[in-house]
């Protein structure tokens, strides 16, 4: 249900508020032009939503959102936990102006064991699958492929695709390195193999000592066997197993402890998050966050804000230890994930001494955070100074990176509020121009970029500011080309042609030698100059620049390796698209294909002997 006020005077709630029930739901405030203000939930949304325009005693910050409401929408829900997805979900894809917001759109990686005769050790990040044995979330791809070369160096479990291991006639190279016992040509049996596996586990699972206690068991008991070569492959597992236990500086004593710790730390109006695992009582890192809208918020808000996004469809463990706790949001959390949640505010012991340093690791991130952007704010001011440009802010900058004309990527990178805007960077696959016409690719990227920026203007027929935009629709204050004058004539010509004159353009040469520092800038009325190799502003120039060419270098190698792959088979009469899936999904790759033999790839689906025959000679 909602309501719009349809004069030019204050806006009336009580209608609306007349109406609403006692019942669970999900609200949103918009403005006068549509854009939404802020979400929440609600146990009754008639009582919640009525007191917005009640209350005297308010933030300031509320009274300012209350004041600018033009309109209210309400979704009832079933239960108070349907109303905390909703809310958090409506939360992440609005991005309400009035909201804390967490970004973190990334999945977690786990480790995966996985279900075959030999089980597999890897790297995962997605939807757990039930055939498989899942460990973690893990905070960071580092932590997670840390812990997998860990069990490989004590129980040397094969890390191989099953496309390799398959197809193998000798020990690979991790064999001869020690870390794979080689089971894909029977260098080890199913019965050992498969106690390696249970002790991987165990170690996974945090318990240590029972691994400690099953391997000198096993190592004493083949000693006395006289089997002295086994003894000492267990003798060294136990060395490295103490190594791994020596490096852990949190250790639980209740051995098996899942838990997320919660701290936060605010300086100087800057909030950050520290976000630290445990998982089977060991410490495997922290994650950092930063959210927006914080400012002024009291620290409980914040805590809970991050907690209700953060777990949105996301594994949660049974115990989470934060600076403040809310029961109602735990419980609401344990109807989501369908297991018993609780949020403990540490108030003595062993998590009081997790939440000391998952804080103090919050404070020094921050400390470290500001003083980056003390560097970044001395560097742009400079820019600034030197542009006579006091209002810059916005930078985007373009490049174009291709292999003697194949497969041309252009990129746009974007930096903003002092720190490089990723997730609003652009790739552009170009094509339909001559192959290796920097200048026609340099066209088409920008006539992608800004066709969307030059229709809104015109639409609305003014000059729109910023204001806080993203993506196609925001406008840069500068827009840095990388290349000499060719290229900022094309770039010159395209903003003529849309109407976005306006725009600053500057080319960013190499210089003499392609030697940093000697980088010489162009501007639209052919004068060039360059700065001192000190100087903060052309150092800013350089990082903007440079990860543009990271940014395109990186897009052209995929394209480049996908299109080489792709090509070497479709050249084969015969192979169609489904074939060559097959091919490379029975493979791995198309390196794989081509050390196959032709028995090997008869036995791929839809491959035949003589096809297999056929293509093996167009291969080799």
């Amino acid at each position: 249900m909602s309501v719009t006020h349809a004069d030019e005077g204050k806006f009336d709630p009580k209608p609306i508020l007349d109406s609403l029930p006692l019942l669970p739901g999900v609200y949103r405030y918009y403005d006068s032009r549509g854009a939404v203000l802020y979400v929440g939930k609600a146990n009754q949304l008639k009582k919640r939503v009525s007191s917005y325009f009640q209350k005297s005693n308010v933030s300031p910050r509320i009274r300012l959102m209350v004041s600018h409401i033009t309109r209210i929408e309400t979704t009832v829900t079933r239960s108070e936990a349907e109303a905390l997805l909703l809310e958090n979900n409506l939360i992440k894809s609005l991005k309400p102006r009035y909201n804390i917001l967490f970004r973190d759109d990334k999945s977690y990686p786990y480790i995966v064991l996985t279900g075959e005769q030999f089980p597999r050790l890897t790297y995962y990040r997605g939807t757990p699958n039930r055939q498989h044995q899942y460990f973690g979330p893990y905070p960071n791809s580092y932590a997670a492929r840390e812990s997998i070369q860990l069990l490989q160096r004590i129980f040397r479990i094969r890390t191989c695709e099953d496309s390799v291991f398959n197809n193998r006639t000798r020990p690979c190279l991790l064999h001869q390195i020690n870390r794979c016992t080689a089971p894909c040509v029977n260098l080890i049996s199913e019965p050992d193999y498969q106690n390696d596996i249970r002790c991987a586990v165990l170690l996974l699972q945090g318990k240590h000592q029972e691994v400690e206690r099953t391997l000198r068991e096993v190592m004493e008991r083949a000693a006395e066997q006289q089997h002295y070569e086994q003894a000492a492959v267990l003798r060294d597992q136990l060395r490295a197993l103490h190594t791994v236990q020596q490096k852990q500086f949190v250790e639980s004593t209740g051995g098996t402890t899942d838990a997320d710790i919660i701290a936060l730390a605010i300086i100087d109006g800057l909030v950050f998050v520290n976000l630290a695992m445990v998982r089977g009582g060991r410490h495997l890192g922290d994650k950092s966050f930063f959210p927006e809208h914080a400012e002024d918020m009291a620290a409980d808000e914040i805590v809970q804000a991050f907690i209700a996004q953060h777990y949105l469809n996301r594994s949660v463990p049974a115990l989470l230890v934060a600076e403040c706790g809310d029961s109602r949001l735990a419980q609401l959390l344990s109807e989501q994930v369908g297991h018993t949640v609780r949020i403990s505010t540490a108030t003595v012991g062993e998590r009081r001494q997790w939440l000391e340093m998952a804080r103090r690791n919050a404070e020094l991130a921050l400390q470290q955070r500001l003083a980056q952007q003390g560097g970044q704010q001395l560097r742009l001011a400079r820019l600034r100074d030197w542009l006579e440009m006091p209002e810059l802010q916005r930078i985007e900058c373009f490049d174009i990176s291709h292999t003697m004309g194949e497969a041309t990527v252009a990129s746009c990178v974007v930096y903003d509020n002092l720190d490089m805007r990723s997730a609003q960077y652009r790739r552009y696959n170009i094509s339909g121009i001559t192959q290796g016409d920097d200048y026609a690719a340099m066209r088409q990227a920008l006539m992608r970029r800004y066709q969307p920026l030059s229709a809104a203007y015109q639409a609305s027929g003014v000059a729109q500011g910023r204001s806080g935009a993203e993506g196609a629709a925001a406008r840069p204050d500068l827009i840095l080309i990388d290349g000499g004058m060719g290229q900022l004539h094309i770039a010159m010509e395209v903003m003529q042609e849309l109407a976005l004159n306006d725009l600053l353009l500057v080319g960013v040469s190499k210089g003499e030698a392609r030697k940093a520092g000697m980088e010489q800038l162009i501007f639209a009325d052919g004068s060039a100059q360059r700065l001192p190799a000190d100087d903060p502003a052309l150092h800013l120039i350089q990082q903007i620049r440079d990860e543009a060419h990271r940014f395109a270098i990186t897009g052209h190698r995929a394209r480049r390796a996908k299109a080489r792959t792709a090509s070497r088979l479709e050249e084969i009469s015969g192979v169609g698209d489904k074939r060559r899936r097959s091919l490379l999904t029975h493979f791995g790759g198309l390196r794989e294909v081509m050390q196959a033999s032709v028995e090997q790839l008869s036995q791929v689906t839809g491959i035949s002997k003589s096809l297999a025959e056929h293509i093996y000679q167009q291969l080799h």
